[in-house]
């Protein structure tokens, strides 16, 4: 299978079973068929790190934001987002968007504020967005909306909400993308989404190193893993997985067009 992870974590993904070898890792996935993954930023303090852990491996893409479940973190503006996505081995802005499942909306002003920065950095640098969103749906639209997100575009990654939502966020020209919680007994209703959503406009992922997919599900996960999100969809839609896995990786480099030339 030639499979893309489009969105981990790899500066945090548990090395124990590799003896602590970043290399060996990488080599597990390239294995099990992965040809490229994308390593996410979550604030700018650990972006340089970051960065460097990655900056040899031409199968590693990176972006640039902050994750919007921190308030404690270095509050970006619009002209530092532009120049960290200048790196030639960025190809997105984000993750970021609205969380609202461990606070009040009422207190949440920050965190729209800096979703709004992100969305104005990315349009103005033409790179794709990389949204997560819970509990916060009306607001993630409509930020999305009044900001003209459109005009970057980007991925509602991991996705967990309802297929109304899904289809606000197409409509934004917003691909959708499915992680392990995908194969996961009590996940019924993404999977209905996962039938929906049209394979043009759909992503994979694992989130590493959150969200195992069954059967490692409660163990770490690393991008090797994103085999079993694309047999489970494969099998929900009736399809090969080598299909799934072509496509979603055509998808990928049709969304993040700088990913080729890393």
């Amino acid at each position: 299978m030639h499979l893309v992870d489009s969105h981990c974590h790899l500066d945090r993904v548990d090395l124990s079973a590799y003896d602590g070898s970043f290399d060996a890792m990488l080599a597990s996935a390239k294995a099990e068929g992965i040809e490229h993954m994308l390593c996410v930023s979550i604030d700018l303090e650990s972006y340089p790190a970051m960065l460097k852990l990655v900056d040899d491996h031409p199968e590693v893409s990176v972006s640039v934001g902050v994750h919007p479940n921190d308030h404690d973190r270095h509050e970006p503006t619009v002209e530092e987002l532009v120049e960290l996505a200048a790196h030639p081995k960025n190809v997105a802005i984000g993750e970021t968007g609205l969380d609202y499942f461990r606070s009040e909306r009422e207190s949440c002003d920050w965190q729209r504020e800096r979703f709004r920065t992100h969305i104005r950095a990315a349009n103005a640098c033409q790179k794709p967005l990389i949204i997560h969103t819970r509990d916060a749906r009306e607001d993630t639209i409509r930020i999305l909306q009044e900001e003209h997100a459109e005009e970057a575009g980007g991925v509602m990654h991991c996705f967990t909400e309802t297929w109304e939502m899904a289809q606000q966020a197409m409509e934004l020209g917003f691909y959708i993308s499915f992680s392990g919680i995908v194969t996961f007994k009590n996940a019924e209703e993404l999977r209905d989404v996962a039938m929906k959503v049209p394979i043009e406009r759909m992503l994979i992922e694992t989130d590493s190193p959150y969200l195992a997919p069954t059967p490692y599900r409660g163990k770490p996960n690393e991008p090797k893993y994103v085999g079993r999100v694309a047999e489970t969809i494969a099998e929900l839609r009736g399809i090969d997985v080598d299909e799934l896995a072509t496509i979603t990786r055509d998808n990928f480099y049709n969304l993040f067009t700088t990913a080729r030339a890393v």
